[in-house]
């Protein structure tokens, strides 16, 4: 089936070079474009695109303001921001706000496949660019040490998950059902009270469970 993508930006020059690179990719297509937040949102409503590729910056209505009122009224859409701003602090509010993942505007054609095809599966993607940079920022605002509150188990998916892993790799690699991982997941966002990947990636830095460098 055919994945309907609505692409958002303010530079028409953008927009083109963008959709010359989806058109090149099989069971894509461009289904409506915007100039803002605002005409994002109203065109979200009226084509009911499966994946919204959202620029930050954009006149009136930014990207961020757009991406809030998206989870409300367009829950459907998984929103995949597509940024020139690598700031992680920048990175870290669109992905608690809702985005399913965040690509750099300079991403190669190859990388832009790969991340609608993590983000059209339910899967978080985050441009190599700007993971390390996340998790340095994470290491540079928490100090706070506590209790480790899951099971070995539970620890080692949670390793695997701010790795970047998808449910499916983790369920292959580990020898589980794609069921069982996801039940594991769901267990730790519960045991932990975290409900999103990058506070995840906060917390695993935080305790210890992973580094800076993995």
């Amino acid at each position: 089936m055919t994945c309907r993508v609505l692409l958002a930006d303010d530079h028409a020059v953008i927009r083109a070079g963008v959709r010359a690179m989806i058109q090149d990719i099989e069971d894509y297509t461009i289904v409506g474009e915007a100039e803002d937040g605002k005409e994002t949102v109203d065109l979200a409503r009226e084509l009911e695109p499966d994946i919204i590729l959202l620029d930050i910056s954009m006149k009136r209505v930014s990207g961020l303001e757009a991406l809030q009122v998206l989870n409300r009224h367009s829950p459907d859409c998984k929103v995949l921001i597509l940024s020139m701003h690598t700031g992680p602090e920048v990175v870290l509010e669109a992905l608690q706000k809702g985005a399913h993942g965040y690509l750099l505007k300079d991403a190669a054609a190859i990388e832009l496949r790969l991340a609608l095809e993590a983000v059209r599966r339910g899967d978080r993607y985050l441009s190599s660019a700007i993971v390390q940079p996340v998790i340095e920022q994470a290491v540079s605002k928490v100090n706070a040490h506590s209790e480790h509150r899951l099971t070995q188990r539970q620890l080692e998916i949670l390793r695997l998950i701010t790795r970047g892993e998808s449910t499916r790799s983790i369920a292959n690699g580990l020898g589980l059902s794609v069921k069982t991982v996801e039940a594991h997941r769901a267990q730790i966002m519960k045991r932990l009270q975290i409900h999103d990947v990058p506070s995840l990636v906060l917390y695993a830095v935080r305790e210890g469970i992973i580094s800076p460098d993995d």
